[in-house]
């Protein structure tokens, strides 16, 4: 049996720590208490999320949002990456420059 996550390592979007039990409330919640942001561009669907389990596997601040690329066709390439944060704030903000990033790589590609 693998041994339960140390206290600690769950927050809430605020950052606060929280109980497992607390977490799992919010991950039941609709999608508008997980979901941060997201965008289409192109054919690409780009998704930002609490995750509300800390991702900061060493030392450091918890990551507990992330970014990610969905998307499919001939440029998968642009969806093997996740960018992880720290803060909502921090998130909002990754989440825009990933959009912005995508959109000027698709620019590059449609034009040459």
């Amino acid at each position: 049996m693998i041994d339960p996550p140390d206290r600690g390592t769950y927050y809430d979007r605020d950052g606060d720590p929280i109980s497992l039990e607390r977490w799992a409330e919010l991950r039941g919640t609709d999608d508008t208490y997980l979901r941060v942001a997201e965008d289409t561009v192109g054919d690409f669907w780009v998704s930002t999320v609490w995750l509300g389990i800390n991702h900061q596997f060493g030392s450091g601040p918890p990551l507990i949002f992330e970014t990610m690329i969905f998307g499919a066709g001939d440029r998968g390439d642009l969806t093997d990456e996740c960018w992880r944060y720290t803060t909502e704030a921090a998130a909002r903000a990754g989440h825009r420059e990933v959009v912005t990033l995508l959109r000027h790589e698709l620019e590059l590609t449609h034009d040459g």
